[in-house]
């Protein structure tokens, strides 16, 4: 029977089957668990993690209404990359997968029309036997206290998942990309202001494969102002309609015990910072980059401009870009460059480390814009400004810089590049 169901006549000939052998119908992970809990929207992305030596899938599930009183309807469309739109593939927005035969439609999270969210359910799949367990995440969610009860033993606390899995639960993307939505109008405590809608934000503009759409949120490692040590967070920048330079950031937090608190950081308005859109134009006014990039658009290859990444750092922003080449006719795209940006300075190198080295170092790569205009740096200049201060002294604490940068200290990294600064600042004995 299953080799006529799935057309594969290895099925009844092979000598490998034995009683026990078992055969996965439902294999792709959203599939699975939406044939098993069809009453939970499932988020469109779910991960794998390795724990104690085995893999499992993570799925996100929420559960949803449309009838909360006195709640805002979400509306996602605009989140739809442009990517997914080429391909038709089924987003948060509404549109549909294109479906081949006997396939099943993508369980994603569509939330337009929905004025109730929570993510309730952390769902974990055993890669190789397929076992799927449910684990409440909130368990004073009114929707979910139904479900328990007309399906008992299907749900479990969450203090029966093990401690390693426990740490690989992250921040959902479907929940906060709503709750961004949201609060990019209700951020306004105003009436007046909120009444005539004069302080609206808005998701900020980014160039992604060659085109230009709405940035979505990202997952970061950061340490938070104020904070010692490192963070796993999911964040997005806003900038006001209509307008490009960056207005607040707000974060998730995935760490426990301090899971699921949301950060809003506002900027202020009388000091300009840019936007991820400026960024880009920075980029493309970079003479230097764009004959790089004519360059390598040519003969038979394509250079794809990846997502933008703002990471705040103390009192300022990073911004970070990765630069894929792929050939003609083949889908493999190669990291080949790596763009970071800061207030005036643009530079472009083969890893991350040489280009924040270039930003932040005593040398500076080929491909440097300062304030718009392209510069070169040659060995003789190097060592001129190095002859200025105490050389071993400058390249010891430089090494530490790097030592810092290569582990993820960041904590470190960042008290060994003010003390390399200030060994820069001192006048020459």
């Amino acid at each position: 029977m299953f080799a006529w169901t799935k057309a594969d006549v290895n099925i009844l000939l092979t000598s490998y089957l034995k009683p026990e052998s078992r055969i996965q119908i439902h294999r792709d992970v959203s599939e699975r668990v939406a044939q098993i809990a069809p009453f939970l929207r499932l988020d469109h992305d779910p991960y794998a993690v390795l724990s104690a030596g085995k893999l499992y899938w993570i799925q996100d599930a929420y559960t949803v209404s449309n009838y909360f009183p006195y709640a805002n309807p979400e509306q996602t469309s605009q989140y739809e990359t442009a990517l997914e739109r080429s391909l038709g593939v089924e987003t948060m927005g509404g549109t549909r997968a294109p479906e081949t035969a006997g396939a099943e439609p993508r369980a994603t999270a569509g939330f337009d029309g929905l004025n109730y969210i929570r993510n309730s359910v952390k769902v974990v799949v055993d890669m190789y036997d397929g076992t799927v367990r449910f684990y409440v995440m909130d368990p004073k969610d009114p929707v979910l206290a139904v479900y328990r009860q007309a399906f008992p033993g299907v749900f479990n606390d969450l203090s029966e998942l093990s401690a390693d899995l426990k740490n690989h639960l992250r921040y959902p993307e479907g929940l906060f990309t709503v709750q961004a939505d949201q609060y990019r109008t209700f951020h306004m405590t105003d009436p007046q202001v909120f009444y005539n809608r004069e302080d609206l934000w808005t998701a900020p503009m980014e160039k992604y494969a060659g085109q230009t759409q709405p940035m979505e949120p990202y997952y970061i490692l950061m340490k938070l102002p104020g904070s010692t040590q490192l963070e796993y967070l999911l964040m997005t920048p806003f900038t006001p309609q209509n307008r490009d330079n960056m207005i607040s950031w707000m974060a998730a937090r995935s760490d426990f015990p301090e899971y699921g608190k949301m950060l809003f950081y506002e900027l202020p308005k009388e000091k300009l910072i840019y936007g991820p859109n400026q960024v880009e134009a920075m980029i493309d006014q970079n003479t230097t980059i764009s004959q790089q990039l004519t360059l390598w658009n040519q003969q038979g290859s394509r250079v794809i401009r990846g997502k933008l990444i703002v990471t705040p750092i103390e009192n300022s922003f990073l911004y970070v870009v990765p630069l894929y080449m792929t050939a003609e006719g083949t889908n493999f795209p190669q990291l080949k460059r790596v763009i970071a940006v800061t207030a005036d300075k643009v530079v472009m190198a083969p890893t991350l480390d040489e280009a924040l080295n270039g930003l932040f170092g005593t040398q500076e790569p080929q491909a440097v814009t300062t304030q718009g205009h392209s510069t070169q740096t040659s060995s003789a200049t190097a060592e001129a400004t190095a002859g200025e201060v105490n050389s071993s002294q400058a390249r010891m604490q430089f090494d530490e810089v790097q030592k810092a940068m290569q582990r993820g200290d960041w904590d470190k990294f960042g008290k060994a590049m003010e003390a390399l600064k200030l060994l820069l600042a001192k006048p020459p004995s």
